[in-house]
């Protein structure tokens, strides 16, 4: 049959069994939209090109499945790099879609041209232009194929607007061949054989669950092996819930502002076994002090990041559910009995420093974020913005739901919480959906609220507002003599703001108000936000300071401290 490469577009993705794109309209792709309505997909018209990536981004991590986003050229596209550059720090499989200025016009600065492909050759894992109709249908295949195997990530198709419009004779592609792409998936068996053997021996081990866990779907072979060896779990902020929070052999989050007991054990394991982590500097702190008393192994599906920041002693290259499969009937039965109490008394140590272990009467953030873990009982998908209020979500909701904690990690977006959450949302319409972010991230996707309201998706929001950039603030407050430039931040109502799209919005000043706040927003059949007015100059404890090892934190200050 013959098709337009507008129709071409539509008929791949739906052969590609994608259900919903996130994008906005544009005089570049006008021809793909006019023939959007002959097909079975869902649009969600975002307010913003930025948004509709980390939408694509929220619903790909949400559900496994890639993601989709879509712009017009020029401003369009270069308005998806961010979300773009977001996707590709976290290993999100996204396939971004942009219109081209005309074949004839290319490289002649036409209206609204930009050499997209250029500006996010960086920033992915594949990208094309495409100026031949024939070749339309295969790189499409190809496209997704590439995102969502190996170590996933975005892969950016432009296309130049008269292979939009033009025909020809359709046939669907053959089998995708790319010789120069060949992820290794299988494990090399002698090298799993001597990680047992490390394993068997070790007095103190531990391991690092990183988000590599989660996209291989390992969550369970991750498990067996920790229940087997009775080996302590430190997750990665984006490994967060491949072991149940809850689960006595997690240690929770580890690095810049991990829990000061896990970065005690990483410091004294005599094992470290990395999985799906790439020793990331917010982990690490300066990787010459990293892990001083441990040998290394480092098991990742991508070759590139084994050895790349840390040093490693036996590196495994492969997916990591593969991996633990070979692995797991090697290890012995283990107690670690010794190791298990120092661990204790370290945990213990730093119980004494939690807030939430003292009488306060002020509204603070770490209690809210208990508090919708409480009402909740967990079971939900938790969308954190970037900053202060990233780090308490972390720390203080327990997440035990795979795939329960999406949030920006590398890349570390501002504005990221609000949009991603609508892609989750539409992946995953049957699970309750909370947004926490600060009032300053907020403010830079503020906008999407109307499409949360066009689309009637029922998230939850939570603004953690202390009229600060907090995160810069409290660096400026412990480093920079108190100096707070440029830091204190004017917001508008948000009550108000979210009645103007007809959403329903609450305010919280005390901390006697934050319980009944949560239930009624989860009474409401619809979305529904609550402006939590917080002290504004609360800091995020433990906190590495800058360039110290992650074995030397600063804690909160004990009452007594406060007025020395």
């Amino acid at each position: 049959m013959k098709l337009s490469g507008a129709h071409i577009v539509w008929e791949s993705l739906v052969r590609e069994r994608v259900d919903t794109v996130f994008g906005i309209c544009g005089g570049a792709v006008i021809h793909i939209y006019h023939v959007l309505p002959d097909y079975p997909i869902h649009h969600v018209l975002m307010r913003h090109e930025q948004a509709a990536a980390h939408a694509a981004d929220g619903y790909a991590r949400a559900t496994g499945k890639v993601g989709v986003c879509m712009a017009t050229s020029g401003p369009g596209a270069t308005n998806l790099v961010t979300g773009i550059a977001n996707a590709y720090m976290d290993s999100s499989p996204v396939v971004a879609i942009t219109g081209q200025v005309p074949t004839s016009l290319i490289g002649k600065d036409a209206f609204q041209e930009v050499d997209i492909t250029g500006i996010t050759l960086p920033i992915t894992k594949h990208n094309y232009l495409v100026t031949d109709i024939e070749k339309l249908a295969m790189v499409i295949k190809e496209a997704f194929h590439i995102a969502r195997t190996g170590r996933p990530g975005p892969v950016l198709i432009d296309i130049a607007k008269d292979v939009q419009a033009a025909e020809i004779e359709y046939e669907e592609p053959g089998e995708v061949n790319l010789p120069g792409y060949r992820p290794t998936l299988i494990g090399n068996q002698r090298q799993i054989k001597q990680a047992a053997r490390l394993i068997n021996e070790a007095k103190c081990p531990l391991i690092i669950a990183g988000h590599g866990l989660m996209l291989a779907g390992a969550e369970a072979e991750l498990r067996e092996l920790v229940e087997k060896a009775q080996i302590p779990v430190v997750n990665t902020l984006l490994g967060i819930s491949t072991l149940p929070e809850t689960h006595p052999l997690c240690l929770g989050m580890g690095g810049m502002h991990g829990e000061a007991y896990a970065n005690k054990a990483l410091q004294k394991a005599d094992l470290i076994l990395n999985i799906g982590s790439r020793f990331d500097d917010r982990l690490t702190g300066p990787v010459s002090t990293f892990g001083p008393e441990a040998k290394i192994i480092h098991i990742d599906v991508d070759p590139a990041e084994i050895g790349k920041n840390v040093p490693v002693d036996l590196p495994i290259v492969g997916d990591a559910k593969n991996i633990l499969q070979a692995l797991n009937p090697m290890i012995e039965p283990t107690s670690h009995l010794a190791w298990w109490e120092l661990i204790d008394e370290w945990r213990r140590d730093s119980a004494a420093h939690d807030i939430l272990n003292r009488e306060f009467e002020e509204l603070i953030p770490q209690y809210v974020i208990r508090q919708i873990w409480e009402v909740t009982k967990g079971e939900t998908i938790m969308v954190s913005d970037v900053g202060q209020n990233q780090m308490w979500e972390a720390q203080y909701f327990m997440h035990h739901k795979p795939r329960g904690l999406i949030s920006s990690g590398g890349l570390g977006t501002m504005g990221f919480a609000l949009p991603a959450a609508i892609g989750v949302k539409v992946g995953r319409p049957d699970e309750t959906v909370w947004a926490t972010i600060g009032d300053g991230g907020f403010q830079m996707t503020v906008q999407e609220l109307a499409t949360v309201q066009q689309e009637n998706l029922a998230v939850k929001i939570a603004i953690l507002n202390n009229g600060y950039l907090g995160m810069v603030r409290q660096w400026q407050e412990l480093f920079f003599q108190g100096r707070y430039s440029a830091t204190p931040l004017l917001g508008p109502d948000f009550v108000k703001l979210a009645q103007a799209y007809d959403i329903p919005g609450l305010a919280v000043l005390e901390k006697d108000q934050v319980i009944p706040a949560i239930k009624q927003a989860m009474t409401i059949d619809g979305p529904a936000l609550i402006d939590f007015r917080i002290e504004q100059e609360e800091n995020v404890y433990p906190m590495v300071a800058p360039g110290g090892s992650i074995g030397d934190m600063l804690r909160r200050p004990q009452p007594a401290e406060v007025g020395e």
